[in-house]
């Protein structure tokens, strides 16, 4: 149950208060080597690739989002706060377990995959949990919100990718769910700038508050 105190309805301010980090939690999602390598960034920037035509999306993970990412998941964790992971992986090698959108999608990393697990520069750390998923919503397709009971989390930090697909799907979810969320626009990314740019804008003051990296680091170490 919900340890948050009792809201005035009318307090449209309530959803922008700071977090509490005893009862916080980070949440990456599908920050993977299946989304994003080495190799991928180099197709990005080569002449006529079809990852050529996402080439921003791909520097962008490796010139902001990756840093970024790695900088805040120190802070957390020197504050006491837990990071997890959801990457996509199929529970299965062939994928017959995926959701029936993914199959569509013809989106599947096998189980046990280098393409399910979480890019080096941002993974866990220790025994810090990873949850699978084979659908874009995590809080539809795991059992994430047992484990965040669990744990005692009310508000949860939400970041990866792909910004206006299973990132959005996470935060709406949420907040459905009734956790307060932050959501770290600088440790996102769209494939293309103008999606990133207009579901930041939709979850802003609707389903979460929004914050930059060094703004979350600042709540997390207390100044």
């Amino acid at each position: 149950m919900s340890t948050l105190p009792a809201i005035d309805a009318s307090n449209g301010a309530y959803r922008e208060r700071a977090f509490d980090p005893t009862r916080t939690a980070l949440l990456n999602i599908d920050m993977q080597n299946g989304e994003f390598n080495a190799d991928i960034l180099a197709l990005a920037r080569t002449s006529g690739t079809p990852q050529s035509n996402k080439r921003a999306y791909y520097e962008r993970i490796a010139a902001t989002l990756i840093p970024n990412q790695a900088r805040l998941q120190d802070a957390a964790r020197k504050a006491g706060v837990d990071v997890i992971f959801t990457v996509i992986e199929s529970l299965t090698q062939d994928g017959r377990d995926r959701s029936l959108d993914h199959k569509i999608s013809n989106l599947h990393f096998p189980k046990g995959s280098w393409e399910a697990k979480v890019i080096d520069e941002v993974g866990p750390r220790g025994d810090e949990i990873i949850i699978p998923k084979t659908a874009s919503g995590i809080f539809n397709a795991t059992n994430i919100d047992y484990v965040l009971r669990n744990l005692g989390i009310d508000y949860l930090v939400i970041y990866g990718v792909v910004t206006d697909q299973c990132v959005e799907s996470a935060i709406r979810d949420a907040a459905d769910r009734s956790y307060l969320v932050t959501q770290v626009e600088d440790c996102c990314a769209a494939q293309r700038q103008e999606n990133h740019a207009a579901s930041i804008a939709s979850m802003r003051g609707h389903y979460c508050r929004t914050r930059t990296t060094d703004q979350v680091i600042a709540e997390l170490i207390g100044t």
